[in-house]
This record gives structure tokens, sequence and C-alpha cells, in this order.
């Protein structure tokens, strides 16, 4: 008993890297409405973007302007403004890699988890009558940021999700490195609270 306890342990370990990985296929012929960058990177989750946009992968780039920190909030109080990682990469696409001003916006509000993001993009996909949304993500984050998404979403608008070609984790060896390692022990328990419905 002990001892099939143990393989079937080790055997979910195994197996957890690529079950955290749903990239979907994507052709950049079939251009979407837009790519959303979700927050919690610094430059390769836009930097995608950016390469998809430029292939003519989608007509336009959205990014999350992620969190806000008590202190951000306390400064701009004084009048005092700290420009978010996401204001810096759209001056970035727009001022060195050729992306038209008009093609790229940040979101005004703070975001404060996937889930969150995922119910601003529904409102705003409703508005804009948006059928196709290309969604970028770390890649042990894709299948929990397309369930949170597509679970919001509904099967009327198509949710692609894509990790960024900057991203190294190994699915399948993730336990080798430590940067892998402490992902999946992030993102492990984050997907089963997402499929058990506690994923907020």
């Amino acid at each position: 008993m002990l001892g099939s306890g143990l393989l079937l342990g080790a055997a979910t370990m195994a197996g957890a890297g690529r079950l955290l990985v749903r990239v979907d296929p994507f052709d950049a012929a079939a251009p979407a409405d837009v790519v959303y960058v979700l927050g919690g990177s610094r430059v390769d989750r836009w930097l995608e973007a950016v390469e998809i946009y430029k292939a003519g992968g989608a007509r336009r780039i959205l990014i999350s302007r992620g969190g806000t920190e008590r202190a951000e909030a306390v400064l701009a109080s004084q009048g005092i403004i700290v420009p978010t990682t996401a204001d810096m990469a759209r001056t970035l696409m727009v001022d060195h890699l050729g992306v038209p001003a008009d093609a790229v916006e940040v979101l005004r509000d703070p975001m404060d988890n996937t889930a969150h993001e995922a119910v601003m993009i529904e409102a705003r996909a409703r508005r804009d009558g948006w059928t196709r949304i290309v969604v970028i993500t770390t890649r042990a984050a894709t299948r929990r940021a397309g369930y949170a998404f597509r679970r919001v979403l509904g099967d009327d608008i198509q949710i692609v999700m894509r990790d960024t070609r900057y991203d190294d984790y190994d699915a399948v060896w993730w336990w080798r490195t430590r940067g892998d390692f402490r992902q999946t022990f992030i993102e492990f328990p984050k997907l089963m609270a997402y499929w058990l419905g506690l994923g907020a």
C-alpha cells in the first residue's frame, strides 16, 4: 500500500509541470482583436506581444497595469506618480520598437489577480465586440490563466493562451533548476484551487 502510494505520488510530481502548461496553437494569418499581456513580468511578456503584433497576429496590444502598492497611493496623493512596468513597456514599444502609439494601451485600473483580469477583460471585450483574444503569460501559468479567462468569457469569445519565446521553464524536468521548481510549487496549488472553484 505504501509502495503504491509512493509510486502514485512520484507519478503525480513528475507530471505536475506538464499539467501546468497549455499553450494553444496560433496562426498569425488569422489575427486576433487584441493581444493581452497579463501582469507579472518586466519584459518577456510584452516583448512577445510586440512579436505577435508585428507578425500581424493581433490588431492591437493591451497591457495589464498590474497591482498597486499602498505606498504608490500615498505618493499619488502628493501628486507624485510612479511609472509602472506597463507604462515603461508602452514607452519602449512606441519609442524604440516601432509599435504605433494608437495600437498599444495600458489598462487604467490596477489588477489584483488573474481572475480579476479576466473579469475586466470580459467587460472590455463585450463593449468593443472582440471575438478572439491572445493572452500572454508565463509558461507555467498558461493552463490556470486559460481556465480563468474561459470560465469568465465563455465560448463565444475565443481565448488563445500563449507563453513567450523567452520563457525557459522545463515542464518535464522542472525539479532540476531552482527557478522551475519554485514556479511549479507556486502554480500547482493555484491551479488546483481554480479547479475547485476557489481561485479568485
